[in-house]
């Protein structure tokens, strides 16, 4: 996998974001308010010094933004991506659960309290080595289902033989 980047702009939002989070550029914004500070006397802190200091903040405050979303989905998305190969790699882990942050708010509730309840049931298990996962929990739901459907047949299969006798 290659990790060169041709692209002008991911390439200058690589650096940016890395240069804009180093102690030099926290030192270098402390050094532009201090003169800018030491400059009030000399413009005799005019209408025009102060617009100075608040248009360029307003300025670098608006670019940041867009460049701290960028690094901040980059970053998610490289950590999802880790975290489905770690999914996809564990043999007990369901793989349900891939790509879930596309799910909606209301989705990723349910599952919240799905797990909260296998919680509760780990706190149960003698053993805390013990496993459960979604598809554990889909193959017990099934099984349930099956075998009371079966009962439900023979209930009713029982309901009509009364009848035809």
């Amino acid at each position: 996998m290659s990790h060169r980047n041709n692209n002008l702009f991911e390439r200058f939002s690589d650096w940016a974001t890395k240069f804009t989070g180093s102690s030099h550029a926290f030192i270098g914004a402390v050094l532009i308010v201090i003169v800018w500070a030491a400059s009030g006397p000399v413009f005799k802190y005019s209408e025009t010094w102060q617009l100075v200091i608040n248009t360029g903040t307003t300025i670098i405050t608006f670019l940041m933004v867009f460049l701290i979303q960028k690094a901040q989905n980059k970053d998610s998305k490289a950590i999802q991506i880790k975290l489905n190969e770690l999914i996809a790699a564990h043999e007990k882990a369901s793989n349900r659960i891939v790509d879930i942050e596309d799910l909606t708010e209301k989705e990723l509730d349910q599952l919240h309290c799905y797990y909260e309840e296998l919680a509760r049931f780990a706190k149960e298990d003698a053993d805390i080595h013990t496993s459960h996962s979604i598809d554990a929990a889909q193959r017990n739901q099934d099984y349930k289902h099956e075998f009371f459907k079966h009962k439900h047949e023979e209930w009713l299969q029982k309901q009509q033989e009364k009848k035809e006798s």
